[in-house]
């Protein structure tokens, strides 16, 4: 009897849409991210996410030519592979598994920070062994839903998060039907902005955004993938970063300007509801941002998974992550992994306090997404051109979006940042480097192996 495979055709386009809207996770921006945005961007914090939002559109323009050619699970593997052979295109695989599964271990440890906030509003405080207890239920039921079956995963995540996207935009017209206008002078003078705040924010910009490309890895369960891949890229990209930038606009606006405050707020949205006179806003709030990061969690691990099992295939990884389970027909071995590491990850830097946590785990992911995000605007036009299809507007394209992603590289790194940020870039380079040992041993080992791969992407 043949191996079971992951279960083709399953996804239509508002689902496929569904894994990327999930793991970009809107809802957070406006509940935990801008802070740090506001604070580094002051008035200019909506034109930090305006110029993030051209950036990240780029890549996914990048990201939407290589599903169209390529539909593969495990997308990014095979992408930077086909151009750079499959040492490189491993190595990409290794980011973004670190990408999505740090992404994943951020968000765990902001549903924590939200259930004590939302518990906090009626009277009730949780120590950390009972908070812990909570946060690995939360993994636990991620990891099933997972586990369980694609088509739901996708479904319940675009349900969450359209849900929770509702109740902030609700929110939002009720605060600016107290102030009486969206017109706002000293956000719209443009030539006072302090542009070097602006372009230091642009890292957590880009954090805010992390996860968009996510439903490329489920090329392979999607219905007509060549179409619906890139538009779910596309268009997750492009609305979120509308979103952001109007929220980043109107809640600069809801709280009187006061960017300081903003910035060192542990929960902005909920201190711009309450200054409009809406306090009870703050407990929707954080309900609503609980079912943000289930849905952002639940993208997360499906597509950490799914490269998994793309490298397990083809054996850089043990085969067991290669398996697909006979009746959910999801890579069920891969899964049980990417959520026992999870809950291990959680809990170990749960002595650093639930929002440093937060901060750290965040960190390290967005490194992890820059590095492929870089990779794939070169390799785009690079793919275009073995076709003949390139055009220099490919080209200027792919440049605008690697030099926004090299920025952001050199934002992490300069100015130093504080301790422990400081050697989080050197952490993540410590990871790729024994990455790339262990497949240099590959290498050497089994050199069969790559030449088989070599072929089966350029087949």
């Amino acid at each position: 009897m043949s191996a079971a495979r992951l279960r083709s055709g399953a996804l239509n386009l508002i689902e496929t849409v569904g894994q990327s809207l999930a793991a970009i996770a809107p809802t957070l921006t406006p509940a935990l991210n801008i802070s740090i945005v506001a604070g580094l961007a002051g008035l200019g914090c909506w034109m930090s996410y305006f110029i993030g939002t051209l950036g990240v559109v780029i890549v996914a323009a990048s990201v939407g030519v290589l599903a169209s050619r390529h539909p593969e699970a495990g997308s990014y593997f095979v992408y930077i592979g086909r151009s750079f052979g499959p040492f490189a295109g491993a190595l990409a695989g290794w980011s973004m598994i670190s990408a999505y599964m740090f992404t994943a271990v951020a968000v765990a440890l902001s549903f924590a920070i939200f259930l004590g906030d939302f518990l906090a509003a009626f009277g009730v405080k949780l120590d950390l062994l009972p908070m812990t207890v909570m946060m690995l239920v939360f993994v636990a039921t991620v990891t099933y839903a997972a586990y369980r079956d694609v088509k739901l995963s996708s479904r319940v995540g675009l349900i969450l998060e359209v849900v929770s996207v509702g109740i902030m935009i609700v929110i939002t017209v009720l605060f600016v039907r107290v102030r009486g206008t969206v017109i706002d002078p000293p956000q719209l003078k443009i030539s006072t902005f302090n542009y070097g705040g602006v372009f230091s924010a642009l890292p957590f910009v880009i954090f805010s955004f992390v996860g968009f490309e996510s439903s490329a890895t489920l090329a392979k369960e999607s219905a007509n993938p060549r179409r619906n891949i890139p538009l779910a890229v596309i268009g997750c990209a492009a609305f979120a970063g509308i979103f952001f930038t109007l929220m980043a606009y109107l809640m600069v606006f809801g709280i009187g300007n006061d960017t300081a405050t903003l910035g060192k707020s542990a929960a902005p949205f909920g201190d711009v509801a309450a200054k409009a006179g809406l306090g009870w806003a703050s407990v929707v709030v954080y309900f609503a941002a609980m079912i943000s990061v289930f849905a952002c969690s639940l993208a997360s691990v499906t597509a950490a998974a799914r490269l998994l099992f793309s490298m397990g295939r083809y054996q850089f990884l043990h085969r067991s992550m290669g398996l697909v389970h006979d009746t959910h027909r999801t890579p069920h071995r891969a899964i049980l992994l990417c959520g026992g590491v999870l809950a291990v990850i959680c809990v170990a830097l749960l002595p650093a306090g639930l929002l440093d946590a937060f901060g750290y785990a965040g960190t390290f992911a967005s490194f992890g997404f820059v590095v492929v995000y870089f990779a794939l605007c070169v390799v785009a036009p690079m793919d275009l051109k073995k076709s003949r299809e390139m055009k220099p507007r490919h080209v200027l394209l792919a440049m605008a979006g690697g030099a926004l992603m090299l920025f952001v590289v050199v934002g992490s790194v300069y100015p130093v940042p504080a301790y422990p940020y400081n050697i989080l870039p050197y952490l993540f380079f410590a990871y790729m480097a024994a990455g790339a040992m262990w497949f240099a041993v590959l290498k050497v080992k089994s050199p069969q192996t790559l030449a088989s791969i070599q072929h089966d992407m350029e087949e």
